[in-house]
């Protein structure tokens, strides 16, 4: 089963880069519990908290296709690492005058968050250049997947443990320096100096002139949906079995489910237009979410959040191969970044709709949520076949030097290939 992986991991500057980028996300993956522990340990309120958390993830939602935008226009260097230090910058200043100008602290945190480099984006444009065989790459997509699930994972645990050695405020600081390191080992390295994006057609729309994008986004709003209401919902479950810990431990259950699947699914190599596929991962998404309005015990309660998970970090994967198919000529970094953004902004909705579900009708009907939302992902899927898997015009780009190794551009795969 690691074959795959350790394949690409051997590849040349694919291990370099896949850390750098979880490295330089760190800060971006904890940001809303570390501001969190931070303005608790000032003595602010939950509200206050709760409120910066919201414009961090505002921006950063509005950030990310602009800064990738820029990106496919001016190269990475350029971009990334500039906006890794203003991100850093803004952190620093909010970390160092607390809430005493609440008008400032708010201003900093929505600049950190805006800043926020696109480096989720930047590494799935960077996968063709590096890897070159078509299959891998995908196994690749797979691989981002997994590791986007550990370090959701790893991540709060390295902001708890920081902040309870020395304080919520080197939390702060030690993880944007973390990510500003991470930023610069990925835009120094060969392939991010010596990538280019296609050649691109001016378009104001950008990467949302294609009409497949457009349906995927829609799609994936609703996952997100599906994946914000959940948090909720889980605490509204943990409140009676248990507390804090229950709730660890179903957020702990969700993400191993997801880690494992997408394990699984990068592991072997899959037949047949992804679009076909995608609709059947979102099917089975939808359904495994059903199971969890049963509200049974804890332990089987963390066994059905396992489950819930298992095709999440696949049905992502998949998008990612679907983005690259779709993303019209020269806006590779820009449509991953939507991607991006699109599932921020639907988990966001999903954590604001499921709160007034569980008040009216407790964990039972916040559990129905991810299920509805999921089963509005398919028939987005469904409704939009025809147009999911048309050939995006333009997206097809041969790459006229992949046999130069000094410079690496942005070589896609045909829209007939087999994914």
């Amino acid at each position: 089963m690691a074959t795959g992986y350790l394949e690409i991991l051997r590849a040349r500057h694919a291990a370099r880069l896949l850390a750098g980028t979880l490295v330089g996300r760190l800060p971006n993956a904890t940001a809303a519990i570390a501001i969190v522990l931070f303005i608790r340990a000032e003595g602010g309120s939950y509200s206050l908290a709760g409120g910066l958390a919201a414009v961090y993830g505002v921006a950063n939602a509005v950030g990310q296709p602009l800064l990738g935008r820029l990106v496919d226009l001016r190269g990475q260097p350029r971009v990334q690492l500039p906006a890794a230090l203003l991100s850093a910058a803004a952190m620093a200043f909010f970390a160092f005058t607390g809430t005493g100008l609440l008008g400032l602290s708010y201003a900093a945190v929505a600049a950190a968050g805006l800043f926020t480099p696109p480096l989720e984006g930047g590494l799935r444009a960077l996968w063709p250049s590096v890897l070159r065989k078509e299959d891998q790459v995908h196994t690749a997509y797979a691989m981002d997947a997994v590791a986007q699930e550990v370090m959701f994972t790893v991540g709060p645990l390295l902001v708890t443990l920081c902040a309870s050695l020395w304080s919520a405020q080197v939390a702060l600081l030690v993880l944007n320096v973390l990510g500003v390191l991470g930023a610069l080992s990925v835009v120094v390295s060969p392939p991010s100096r010596a990538w280019r994006s296609a050649p691109r057609e001016a378009h104001w729309l950008g990467a949302l002139r294609s009409r497949g994008l457009l349906v995927l986004l829609g799609a994936f709003l609703f996952v997100g949906v599906a994946l914000g209401s959940i948090t909720v919902a889980a605490v509204s479950y943990a409140d009676d079995h248990g507390g804090d810990v229950v709730y660890g431990w179903l957020m702990a259950g969700l993400g191993l489910g997801a880690l494992l699947g997408g394990v699984v699914y990068g592991a072997r190599r899959w037949a047949g237009a992804p679009e076909r596929r995608l609709r059947v991962l979102v099917a089975l998404l939808a359904v495994c979410y059903v199971p969890l309005m049963l509200l049974p015990g804890p332990v089987a309660m963390t066994a059905l959040s396992a489950l819930a998970g298992v095709f999440l970090a696949p049905a992502i994967a998949c998008a990612f191969v679907i983005v690259d198919r779709h993303a019209p000529r020269g806006t590779v970094t820009e449509a991953f970044s939507w991607l991006v953004t699109t599932f921020t902004v639907g988990a966001s909705v999903g954590t604001g709709l499921a709160g007034p579900v569980v008040e009216w009708g407790g964990a039972l009907w916040g559990f129905a949520v991810p299920g509805v939302a999921g089963a509005v992902s398919l028939l987005v899927l469904v409704a939009a076949g025809r147009v999911l898997a048309a050939p995006a015009v333009g997206a097809v780009v041969a790459s006229s030097s992949e046999n130069d190794p000094n410079r690496a551009v942005e070589p896609r795969f045909s829209s007939g290939d087999r994914a």
